[in-house]
């Protein structure tokens, strides 16, 4: 049976689109300088762990204390101080912004879905200039579901008129991003070059595509018979 051609692109946002683990230790080190002891990458295992998720901020509190430095204020500062410098350190993967151009140039929508918030998710998009570029973000707090669950895919279908078999998915986990999407029907391409999933190793689900550099879903969606 000929497959079927794409008209929607679905990401998922950190990770796939830029490096947010690079930004996370950045945040971390201003954290651990704050406080006058840790280290940046000591502190970043703690979102790693799984227990909370991955920007979950009782990570934090957990680490402050761990360091016996833990304060109601002293929290409350360290957690404006990560969120502030998370963001300044946020920076594109190479030819991200010139792959989602020529993706809509080719006639197909580019929809970010993450399980960031709607406010936190529009403060990366901005600061890589994203925001303006991609047809929708469906954050968390708009579906109310958050990845593996199907739900969070389901919505993100129906909310962009969508059909799976019309659909491929980006992302970097293949527990959290690919086997969901691939289960629903979707196109999977896993985001090989941005999975910083340690907790997730010993998880392994086929994608339908394994990407080096996001460029490669150009040549994806031309092979399933869409041209400029």
């Amino acid at each position: 049976m000929k497959e079927k051609e794409l008209q929607y692109v679905f990401s998922d946002m950190d990770n796939t689109l830029f490096d947010f683990v690079h930004a996370k230790v950045k945040a971390c080190a201003a954290v651990v300088d704050r406080i006058g002891t840790g280290d940046p990458l000591e502190m970043l295992s703690y979102f790693l762990r799984g227990i909370y998720g991955f920007e979950n901020l009782e990570n934090i509190e957990d680490y402050l204390r761990e360091k016996l430095v833990f304060s109601a204020p002293l929290f409350e500062e360290c957690c404006g101080i990560y969120e502030d410098m998370k963001v300044e350190h946020v920076e594109l993967y190479d030819g991200v912004l010139d792959t989602i151009r020529a993706v809509k140039d080719m006639g197909c929508s580019f929809v970010i879905v993450t399980d960031a918030d709607t406010e936190n998710a529009y403060r990366r998009l901005k600061r890589v200039g994203l925001a303006g570029v991609v047809d929708d973000v469906i954050a968390y707090d708009m579906s109310g579901k958050k990845k593996p669950d199907l739900g969070a895919f389901e919505f993100a279908l129906n909310r962009s008129g969508a059909s799976a078999d019309e659909s491929m998915y980006i992302g970097d986990s293949l527990r959290r991003d690919i086997a969901p999407a691939k289960k629903i029907g979707m196109v999977t391409a896993y985001a090989a070059y941005g999975d910083r999933n340690d907790h997730d190793r010993d998880f392994f689900f086929e994608p339908d595509y394994k990407l080096n550099h996001i460029g490669e879903i150009i040549e994806i969606i031309q092979s399933r018979g869409k041209v400029n």
